[in-house]
């Protein structure tokens, strides 16, 4: 089954199916890469880590994943009625006295990212591919915080640079040029020019563009078509099963993407 976008599904991330399509994207850049990559050149998947703890209105609940409702069991008694008919449930004997609370809950989170190094007597890095996580745009959190410490290094010219935004969400990071206006951006950030960079806008009514990837020069950037790997994932995890369509979108559109949206999913009913 095919997505009723061309380019990007925002759904994916709406529904909060966001952490594990990420960590397929990263599996399947990382293979295409493999396959083309020149001799002396090889890729590895890296990851970080840290800890989140869940604020007590929830919020940190969408940074990566979908939210986890926790329910009391049901007690056998039956419920009373209130004066102004809502229900109220009664507590058993034994919690007589006690004071209902709720505790800091410890989350932990692991982002991917895809490495090329090129070995020889030293393994050096060459480039560093991110694919950014709803986590990595919420300013202040420590998805942020660690996520920026790398970026101001890779961007200081450490080495090449991609940064895949295909996350609607949260907040765009700090440029001194204003970014594109479009939902999505491909960051290429090449070692000897940086802080210059290039920035590919990228939509769900269209294809994702096709980015270099950078090597160490004279070797030719390599060409990164996301397209393929991102409707090969659809298909084979069932995303067309998984997805409500029926949910509204968020952050919501306005214009004319919002009566594109409308129309496109009317004519994928049809089918």
């Amino acid at each position: 089954m095919k997505s009723p976008f061309p380019g990007m599904d925002p759904y994916i991330e709406a529904c909060g199916l966001w952490e594990g399509f990420h960590a397929r994207l990263i599996a399947k850049i990382d293979e295409a890469l493999a396959r083309v990559l020149p001799a002396g050149y090889t890729t590895d998947v890296g990851a970080r880590s840290y800890v989140v703890l869940i604020e007590a209105d929830g919020k940190t609940d969408n940074l990566a994943k979908p939210g986890v409702a926790v329910t009391e069991a049901r007690s056998s008694k039956k419920p009373s009625k209130k004066k102004n008919g809502s229900v109220a449930v009664a507590e058993p004997e034994e919690f007589a006295g006690s004071v209902p609370m709720e505790a800091f809950v410890a989350e932990r989170f692991r982002e991917t990212f895809v490495e090329i190094y090129l070995e020889g007597e030293e393994r050096t890095l060459v480039t560093c591919i991110e694919v950014l996580s709803p986590s990595n745009k919420r300013p202040g959190t420590e998805g942020w915080r660690e996520y920026e410490r790398k970026r101001q290094a890779m961007l200081l010219g450490q080495a090449n640079f991609l940064e895949l935004d295909l996350v609607r969400g949260g907040k765009k990071m700090p440029m001194r040029t204003k970014w594109p206006e479009s939902p999505y951006t491909l960051l290429v950030s090449w070692a000897s020019r940086a802080p210059r960079c290039r920035v590919w806008p990228a939509h769900f009514n269209a294809r994702l563009p096709i980015i270099p990837v950078p090597l160490v020069e004279p070797d030719p950037d390599l060409r990164l078509d996301l397209q393929p790997l991102i409707d090969e994932i659809y298909s084979l995890g069932r995303y067309g099963d998984l997805l409500d369509y029926e949910r509204r979108l968020r952050p919501p559109l306005s214009g004319p993407d919002a009566g594109w949206v409308r129309k496109r999913l009317r004519e994928h009913r049809k089918q």
